[in-house]
């Protein structure tokens, strides 16, 4: 985030430090990280031994771990070990047990189970009290039978049954267990040390996740809870991390949607593919969201009108709650964590990434109105930005001395047939004219909803004049539309 704004960094610090002064939890840090890496990070409350948390303190991230289990199966795929719509019977026999909920319904596969579409249950209450339950435990539950809300395959509903059979897959296609899976495939390659499925193995400070005491005992009195080790159900959500590893994580899937995605054991296109829009989250899912909704590989995928794509996940477990998000487009993100069930510091996470991002958009439409291009607001910076850019050097010549001969050169054939020279010509001077536009002045500001599209605004002295153009999908860089429209000036 070049050029952190400190406003901005004390007004993300202040959200979360209300939260300790409210009394949702004991304590809570964050980190904002972008491209480079963390960026900014704070904590409040205390820890549990007097001191306030900082970004190498140790909490449990709950089902922030689904990406990373995840991402080890996509690497298993990679390697041809595994098939994604293999069904979960190649792994776990016992499944053969389960009674499916219709005589046609198919046996779920992994993909199916990514994408939560396994026809399960929600079932977080009962399923944060199962990560230390063994395999043969598992396969008891198994054959004892499931219920199932829809056909397999069909549609979304969070489950961590589902993701508790992926962890046995990918133990019965490794041959290990699936925590020395994780860590070896994924976590250990990106170096993260500090995200282990094992409290004794963290480097830092644990802190321990508690819930309000008992009634009577007094606001901000607390109740330790014990801490459950790995188990048949730790690929639901059996990680510990620190807001530098898993910014560390954060930035590292968001890099796969630059030019120079960075290397990890998942290919770039298989992280891509994580957070993808793969099964649509019906809006009573997520009640508290205005935005479209979907559950990618382990991640969420929101649609922001004014931010396009952001990535998320939460985690929740008896004594913590944890979330990260991120956009694809700008690469900035929030790691949040604390220490109390039910805290939700979603919800604050949420409002700091829109604060960060408000932000960033602010200070590019500052750029913008100086003359600076806002090529860094789109998704990638390749050839097709280039041919954009050319695009609107070519279009301000045409606007400010029309020759058809240009025109012809550089937009398709159907902007002519669209609506034909003469009248395009005579429809440009009568806007330019209506609002005193100056063509030959820089923008005072641009949009752009994607690479081959760009919008912006010309001064006048009566108002402004918006030139819209999108680009055909040719690699010559043709314009297909071609917008011109006065705004005049309020009176």
């Amino acid at each position: 985030m070049s050029g952190t704004d400190p406003q901005v960094i004390a007004d993300v610090d202040a959200l979360f430090r209300e939260r300790v002064e409210r009394g949702v939890a004991p304590s809570s840090v964050w980190g904002v990280f972008d491209r480079t890496g963390l960026v900014a990070s704070g904590g409040h409350g205390d820890r549990g031994d007097g001191v306030a948390p900082d970004a190498d303190t140790v909490y449990r991230i709950a089902s922030c771990t689904k990406s990373v289990t995840a991402a080890t199966l996509l690497a298993l795929v990679a390697d041809d070990r595994v098939r994604l719509d293999a069904p979960i019977t190649d792994f776990v026999p016992a499944f053969a047990d389960v009674v499916l909920p219709t005589a046609d319904s198919p046996v779920p596969t992994l993909r199916m189970l990514l994408t939560m579409a396994g026809g399960f249950p929600t079932d977080d209450p009962w399923a944060d009290r199962q990560e230390s339950i063994s395999d043969a435990e598992l396969d008891d539950v198994l054959r004892a039978g499931l219920l199932f809300d829809s056909v397999p395959g069909t549609r979304f509903a969070y489950s961590n049954t589902g993701y508790a059979l992926l962890g046995r897959a990918i133990a019965v296609v490794a041959g290990r267990p699936f925590p020395e899976v994780a860590t070896e495939l994924v976590l250990g390659t990106l170096g993260l040390r500090d995200t282990v499925f094992r409290a004794d193995d963290a480097r830092g400070h644990v802190v321990t996740g508690v819930r309000p005491a008992a009634d009577g005992a007094g606001v901000g009195t607390w109740e330790p809870l014990p801490m459950s080790g790995p188990g048949a159900f730790s690929s639901i959500g059996g990680l510990f991390s620190t807001v530098t590893d898993l910014a560390r994580w954060g930035r590292h899937l968001a890099s796969a949607f630059t030019e120079a995605p960075e290397p990890g054991p998942v290919a770039p296109a298989d992280r891509r593919l994580m957070q993808q829009a793969m099964r649509v989250v019906p809006a009573a899912v997520v009640p508290t969201s205005s935005r479209p909704t979907a559950y990618g590989f382990g991640l969420f995928v929101e649609q922001d009108p004014a931010f396009g794509e952001i990535v998320s996940h939460s985690g929740g477990y008896p004594g913590f709650s944890a979330h990260m998000r991120w956009s694809v487009r700008d690469g900035l993100g929030v790691v949040a964590f604390e220490n109390a069930t039910q805290a939700k510091v979603s919800a604050a996470a949420d409002r700091a990434l829109d604060l960060v991002l408000t932000a960033r958009a602010t200070a590019a439409a500052d750029r913008a109105s100086a003359g600076r291009a806002l090529a860094d607001r789109a998704p990638g910076t390749g050839p097709t930005i280039d041919a954009t850019r050319a695009a609107q050097a070519a279009v301000t010549r045409l606007l400010a001395h029309w020759d058809d001969d240009l025109a012809d050169a550089i937009c398709t054939p159907n902007v002519a047939m669209d609506v034909p020279y003469e009248r395009r010509r005579r429809a440009v001077a009568e806007a330019v004219a209506a609002v005193g536009a100056d063509l030959d002045a820089d923008p005072v500001a641009e949009e752009s909803q994607a690479p081959s599209h760009l919008r912006w605004w010309l001064p006048g002295t009566a108002g402004r004049l918006r030139v819209e153009i999108r680009l055909a999908p040719l690699a010559a860089g043709l314009v297909q539309t071609l917008v011109v429209r006065a705004e005049p000036s309020e009176r």
